[in-house]
């Protein structure tokens, strides 16, 4: 066989199985488009991408997510077909469940190549400083033009950048977190258990030692029931959780509960620890990548090119 009939063959055959992968992947039982595996932190089911343009936007989020927790991912498929780019990202968002169980701190960034549009759909915790109007503006201003001239690994890059760079390097903070909570009414019993538990019994010392045992019961239980309010969002558990704190309080100052010692004061008992999640490396590390039960609410923001 000759060089020009080999690659010709060759050529045949790639054609060939990328059809039968794209059958395969069309075909949703429910008239809908099914969604893919979640295996890596960059999905491109159109083949756009050479394997090191992968490798390396690969390695940038993963290193973004070892340093601050926030996961955002990558999905590039050829359509969406006759669902809208927002009900299939949610989708995607939904099944995978990117970011941080409790912290919601993911995001997904998925482009249409065929239908020229895209999306970069928001997790709970991270809509405070990611949101819709700056995605909005991420997508016209930083992926669009790349698009435009066919450059979609600089497009897909310079979008991730500049989300990395709104989002920054820190983790999520517990005020992020209630936040995210209270807007969609979520509830959480780990959190109310650690203010009922930790926080009561530490504030209340210093509490009743500011106000007394009865004022600083009162203040302390007031306290406690605005914090549950906003992590059960129910104003009902807010109350409990203040008539709670109350008593909890005003019995530990008829037994003394916190010490001082040396003009400081000191509280007993076991810390709390760190939970587990789904996050991992992908590419041969063992398991797999996968999301680490995140939420999302459709915030974000579409646009086309």
């Amino acid at each position: 066989m000759t060089r020009a009939a080999s690659l010709v063959a060759a050529a045949w055959l790639w054609s060939a199985a990328t059809g039968l992968s794209a059958q395969a992947w069309e075909a949703g039982t429910d008239g809908l488009l099914p969604i893919p595996p979640l295996t890596a932190r960059v999905t491109d089911l159109t083949q756009t991408l050479a394997p090191a343009e992968t490798a390396a936007l690969e390695a940038k989020l993963a290193d973004w997510e070892t340093r601050t927790s926030n996961q955002l991912v990558v999905l590039m498929v050829p359509s969406t077909q006759q669902e809208p780019i927002e009900a299939y990202s949610l989708r995607v968002a939904e099944k995978w469940r990117i970011g941080r169980k409790g912290q919601d701190n993911g995001a997904l960034f998925l482009i249409a190549k065929n239908d020229r549009k895209m999306r970069i759909e928001v997790g709970y915790g991270l809509e405070g400083v990611l949101p819709d109007v700056t995605a909005n503006r991420i997508i016209r201003e930083d992926v669009a033009p790349a698009f435009r001239d066919g450059k979609f690994a600089a497009g897909i890059n310079a979008g991730v950048d500049r989300i990395i760079a709104v989002v920054g390097g820190e983790k999520a903070s517990p005020v992020t977190e209630v936040a995210a909570k209270a807007r969609r009414g979520g509830f959480d019993i780990e959190q109310i258990l650690f203010v009922l538990f930790f926080v009561v019994p530490v504030a209340g010392g210093v509490l009743r030692a500011m106000f007394g045992r009865v004022g600083g019961s009162m203040v302390g239980g007031a306290s406690v029931g605005a914090l549950v309010w906003l992590l059960a969002g129910s104003i009902l558990f807010g109350i409990i959780g203040a008539i709670i704190g109350f008593i909890v309080m005003a019995l530990m100052g008829m037994g003394g509960g916190t010490a001082h010692r040396g003009g400081g004061w000191t509280s007993t008992g076991g810390g709390f620890g760190g939970g587990s999640w789904g996050g991992g490396s992908s590419g041969g590390s063992g398991g797999g990548f996968s999301g680490g039960g995140g939420s999302f609410g459709g915030g974000g923001s579409s646009g086309s090119w």
